[in-house]
């Protein structure tokens, strides 16, 4: 019923949501949201285009939602990249149906309509705070009430609220390599005598 890249743009914006104003870089948010880091820069600047998420380069760089969760709904975000589609005259193109739908497409286009309703209807807080066993369209774990509620922006002079547990995996930091080597490789590759 939705597209590949609906139904990727409402997981971004979930996760974003998710992190209360906390910058996620392109990796995490592939990892946490199962989308191809390619496929996912594409859907970032549909969102960013329409006005929904912000991204910044560089090392304290991300994506964060440009509006807090409480103000945008999942029809929001389904009209930025992929509006529903709606019947507004036969779609087989019969002269004598014209804008007056016949029965079939007549139910069809009553049904979108109430799933945009109820998709106006729905913040992507609302979502978030839930109760639920599983958080909504991520691998990740249930978040606390607390960091459900954290609005996109932090106050000044607060720190943003911190994400919900990621595991050793996602926490530990990676030491830097050394440097690799220039030597120059002889053609024997032998030993040196």
């Amino acid at each position: 019923m939705f597209s590949q890249t609906t139904e990727y743009a409402l997981r971004i914006i979930v996760y974003l949501a998710s992190l209360g104003g906390k910058p996620a870089t392109t990796r995490q948010i592939a990892h946490f949201t199962r989308i191809p880091e390619g496929y996912l820069s594409k859907v970032l600047q549909g969102l960013g285009r329409a006005g929904m998420v912000s991204s910044q380069r560089g090392l304290h760089g991300g994506s964060v939602l440009r509006r807090p969760a409480e103000e945008m709904t999942i029809l929001d975000v389904v009209n930025s990249v992929d509006p529903l589609p709606r019947i507004r005259s036969c779609p087989l193109g019969l002269r004598t149906h014209g804008v007056n739908l016949c029965p079939l497409h007549r139910r069809l286009d009553g049904a979108m309509a109430q799933v945009e309703k109820a998709f106006a209807e729905s913040t992507i807080a609302e979502l978030l705070a839930e109760p639920a066993s599983s958080a909504p369209l991520c691998e990740m774990p249930p978040m606390a009430p607390l960091a459900r509620a954290s609005s996109t922006v932090s106050r000044e002079g607060e720190a943003p609220a911190e994400p919900h547990s990621r595991g050793k995996a996602q926490t530990a930091r990676r030491e830097p390599r050394p440097p690799k080597s220039r030597a120059r490789r002889g053609g024997g590759g032998g030993k040196r005598r």
